[in-house]
């Protein structure tokens, strides 16, 4: 696919255009990424945790048994104070966090990428977009400064807080600061910590730890009266400190291969898709670090915009499908920034209102099981649904959990190459080749349920009319020779 004109150009190679643009490559779809910096594995990592619906996407790709094998899987997450999600008890193949640093998630993204032939385009920065009715045109500046003019169908700006894309078409990003001065360090420690994750806050302040796997633990830090710019310099000395307030002891950190500050923002562009050019991730939308949520975040917009995209351009779907990708992401992020940003105010509280809130919320949660429930569901992801047009099935725009099919097989295997499956009591013989794949229940269940390639449905029935279900899959799969109906 290399030297093939793009049919979609995906700038930034973090994890969310990765496994976009692996997507995208595996249906088929010309696409080539830009990424301004070199090309090498980085170490860097600010994400470390791997929640169970990202797992169920990754699962769905084939991939979730590889990073399984190297990461370390966590029952429990701890919030603050006595407020403890279990997490062993999820409806999920996946019923624990699973602890790895991110760049372990990009190179098993990279890998699956480049064998699908996704052009990578290192040390090349975007300088300028325009499009029009018909495509996008992006300028761009390669290595040694060499310049250059793109043509695409679609862009994807997966490039980050700071997105060259998301400046280039005007979408603003409205949001502020919400923890200035947080510490980032890489260190060794003489102490084995007291769990895989290791996190607590006082009033004044909070200290995160977390393995590599590599001998090297990640530390993040925050004090109250340590406001500083983050050009601030920054030694060990003050890491240890903020870590003995916030947890009790440093563990004898040593041997500090990087630190680094960094400021946590609260922010979302108002739209996610302009014309042509969408935008994913961190460029869409950034949080505190609360809850782990960031990464799993951005991986989720890939997998729901990747299908749609992918239909539309090659012919499978009307363009206005794409619209749904707003229609359904934006709420979420707009979800994701509430709920990290109240962990992180609960986990701050200092005065004597807030701390009793926060004693009180614990103690109801601990006390309710569907409403712990619910914040494990946001947290993992797996709680999330999309709107369903009026009249539809109940089911409609609901997660599908990884169901056993007849003959042995599981739903998120059948997902994988990307198809639509339809799972029903009655045989059914839809043709649509590569782009359906048609299952049975492995119980005795008579609903019809049609399930799009990233795990939610698109419609449901109670009934096994042919009829009806051909319908459906006309409009939501399309036929053989011409474009969908509808999204």
């Amino acid at each position: 696919m290399n030297g093939t004109t793009p049919r979609v150009l995906v700038v930034g190679s973090g994890p969310t255009g990765l496994l976009l643009a692996g997507d995208l490559a595996a249906a088929g779809v010309p696409v080539t990424v830009l990424e301004k910096r070199p090309h090498k594995t980085s170490n860097l990592s600010r994400a470390f945790v791997l929640h169970a619906r990202t797992l169920e996407q990754l699962d769905a790709r084939g991939l979730a048994d590889d990073l399984e094998a190297v990461g370390q899987p966590l029952d429990r997450l701890r919030l603050f104070g006595r407020l403890t999600i279990d997490l062993d008890t999820l409806p999920s193949r996946f019923n624990h966090l699973l602890v790895l640093p991110q760049y372990e998630v990009e190179k098993v993204l990279e890998r699956r990428a480049v064998e699908a032939g996704v052009d990578f385009r290192h040390e090349t920065e975007l300088t300028g977009l325009t499009q029009d009715a018909d495509g996008v045109t992006v300028e761009v500046r390669g290595p040694e400064g060499r310049t250059e003019t793109l043509r695409a169908a679609y862009v994807v700006g997966a490039d980050g807080m700071r997105s060259a894309v998301r400046e280039a078409i005007g979408l603003p990003f409205p949001g502020r600061s919400v923890i200035r001065s947080v510490v980032l360090a890489d260190v060794r420690l003489a102490e084995k910590p007291p769990a895989l994750l290791t996190v607590n806050a006082v009033g004044d302040a909070f200290a995160f730890l977390a393995p590599f796997g590599d001998g090297y633990h990640r530390v993040i830090g925050w004090h109250r009266g340590r406001n500083v710019p983050d050009s601030e310099p920054l030694d060990l000395a003050e890491v240890k400190e903020i870590t003995r307030l916030a947890l009790g002891r440093d563990f004898g950190m040593h041997d500090a291969r990087w630190m680094s500050r960094f400021h946590s923002d609260e922010r979302q562009a108002p739209a996610y898709r302009a014309g042509r050019v969408f935008l994913a991730g961190d460029a869409a939308h950034v949080h505190t670090p609360a809850g782990g949520q960031g990464m799993n975040t951005g991986l989720q917009d890939a997998a729901n915009l990747s299908w749609k995209l992918a239909a539309v351009v090659a012919g499978h779907a009307d363009p206005e499908l794409l619209d749904s990708y707003q229609a359904e992401r934006h709420p979420v992020g707009k979800a994701v920034l509430r709920s990290s940003g109240g962990i992180v105010r609960l986990a701050m509280a200092k005065h004597p209102w807030t701390l009793a809130a926060r004693a009180a919320l614990t103690a109801f949660l601990d006390a309710v099981g569907p409403a712990r429930r619910k914040v494990a569901g946001q947290i993992t992801g797996i709680g999330y649904r999309y709107p369903a047009p009026r009249g539809a099935h109940r089911l409609t725009g609901t997660r599908v959990p990884d169901v056993a099919l007849a003959g042995g097989g599981r739903l998120y295997e059948a997902l994988r190459g990307g198809r639509f499956v339809l799972i029903t009591p009655e045989p059914y013989e839809g043709g649509r080749a590569g782009r359906l794949t048609v299952a049975g229940w492995a119980t005795g269940r008579r609903t019809t349920v049609l399930v799009r390639p990233d795990g939610y449905v698109a419609w449901a029935a109670d009934s096994t009319d042919p009829a009806r279900t051909e319908a459906a899959l006309a409009a939501y799969v399309g036929d053989e020779t011409s474009l969908a109906g509808r999204p």
